[in-house]
């Protein structure tokens, strides 16, 4: 495997991740090449024993770990409502509307929760994996994976109910019970 297929393969991957993991949708380009520079330099120590996707999700959490911790540095302010302002080109207006404000719903609930429980929410709910996979990408015990995505989720839950409470509107437009 290059460089080439990995980049081609798992772009769109790494660009959901680090949006996902909280990076400032201003800083994305310049995570995303940050997360490849280090694939790019450490892809022949690589050594197959876990998938692709598992050992960019690690290197797209450290780095952005690495986005929150220089923000203040940058003078930044982490923004957790931003969302990407562009309409669907193939959908009807009133959809592209109504798909922003659930994407930004679900982004304020994301913003609420730690780096850590954001990372298991994600891979669990958001990507499909096991817990015993998100074990093995984050080197954490499954215990510890159980216990994140549960108070993850309650979090989460409380952010939708907050933030839907905040517009009047009901909590079961994201599809929460």
């Amino acid at each position: 495997m290059n460089f080439r297929e990995v980049y081609e393969e798992h772009a769109s991957f790494v660009w959901r991740t680090l949006c996902r993991l909280g990076v400032p949708e201003a800083s994305v380009r310049d995570a995303m090449q940050d997360v490849f520079l280090v694939a790019h330099r450490r892809l022949p120590e690589f050594d197959g024993q876990a998938k692709v996707s598992t050992w960019l999700f690690r290197v797209c959490f450290n780095t952005a770990k690495d986005y929150r911790r220089r923000a203040h540095v940058r003078r930044e302010v982490l923004d957790p409502y931003m969302i990407e302002q562009q309409a669907d080109p193939g959908g009807l207006p009133l959809e592209g509307l109504e798909r922003r404000e659930r994407q930004a719903l679900v982004e304020s609930a994301l913003a609420r929760l730690t780096l850590d429980q954001r990372a298991v929410f994600v891979l669990f709910e958001l990507e499909d994996q096991t817990g015993e996979q998100i074990a093995e990408t984050l080197m954490i015990p499954l215990g510890t994976v159980y216990s994140r995505l549960r108070l993850a989720r309650a979090e989460f839950r409380k952010g939708i109910m907050r933030e839907t409470a905040k517009v009047g509107r009901r909590p079961n437009a994201v599809g929460m019970p």
